[in-house]
């Protein structure tokens, strides 16, 4: 099984578009999940660094610049989506990538709570 660090430049970057309010609140993550197409389509006109920082999760051991390295994507090169982090804290918790987990927890809760959304 694959071992993941937290990219911490990618937590960062979330962040501030969360807290610019640049995300998606209701979506289906399997249909708008960037795909094979959609991420060689953003690499031909973004860096590595600017693909990375779409991904809560650096792979251990795989080289960087290539999509291997790059795991827990939560956006559409765009907008971050609560879908996403939703599953990227399922899949994480799964597979027990705890870090990665609370990485993902963290930017939900702080998306959660900028969009307003309480128990109320």
């Amino acid at each position: 099984m694959a071992k993941y660090t937290v990219n911490d430049e990618a937590v960062e970057f979330l962040r501030g578009l969360i807290e610019r309010k640049q995300y998606v609140l209701d979506s289906d993550w399997g249909d708008v999940q960037p795909d094979a197409a959609a991420q060689n389509a953003y690499l031909e006109n973004h860096s590595w660094p600017d693909y990375a920082r779409w991904h809560l999760g650096l792979t251990v051991g795989a080289n960087d610049d290539t999509k291997a390295r790059y795991a827990f994507v939560v956006g559409d090169f765009r907008r971050v989506h609560r879908s996403g982090l939703i599953a990227s804290v399922y899949r994480a918790a799964e597979w027990r990538h705890k870090k990665v987990e609370l990485a993902a927890h963290e930017l939900l809760q702080l998306l959660d709570e900028t969009a307003g959304i309480t128990d109320d």
